[in-house]
């Protein structure tokens, strides 16, 4: 029993900390993009860049961060404990958005164009990897 819920515990600490850092480096990076879009549009209040998070084309590759972030916290708020396998197919999700291929995945050279932009986003990357090592 106590190794049931010392697993239980450490699923739940690893899901918080993953959470923790992808919004952590969501906040960069929409701040990055917020910085890209004020250059060419002029300054834009919180109000507006949430609309845009939300509607404008241009934000659509966060959303996808925005949406594993939401499956986390469903993760962390289930009735049911979480299985191996759940957190497992989630990390191999959050690896295949962060790193770019040869399918053309927006999100990924999207998020590779930010990382070499901003310092701080390889930092929060740094963060992120080190939670997936885990």
């Amino acid at each position: 029993m106590f190794n049931t819920l010392q697993h239980r515990i450490n699923r739940h600490q690893l899901l918080s900390q993953l959470r923790i850092k992808l919004l952590d480096l969501h906040k960069i990076l929409l701040n990055a993009e917020r910085v890209t879009y004020e250059q060419v549009r002029g300054t834009v209040s919180r109000g507006e860049l949430l609309q845009l998070a939300i509607n404008d084309d241009r934000f659509a590759w966060l959303h996808q961060l925005s949406q594993l972030i939401l499956q986390i916290d469903d993760l962390l708020h289930a009735d049911e404990p979480v299985t191996k396998e759940a957190i497992a197919t989630l990390i191999t999700e959050v690896r295949t958005l962060l790193i770019p291929d040869a399918s053309g995945n927006d999100f990924a050279m999207k998020y590779d164009a930010a990382l070499q932009r901003n310092p701080d986003v390889v930092l929060a990357h740094a963060d992120v990897v080190m939670v997936l090592a885990k």
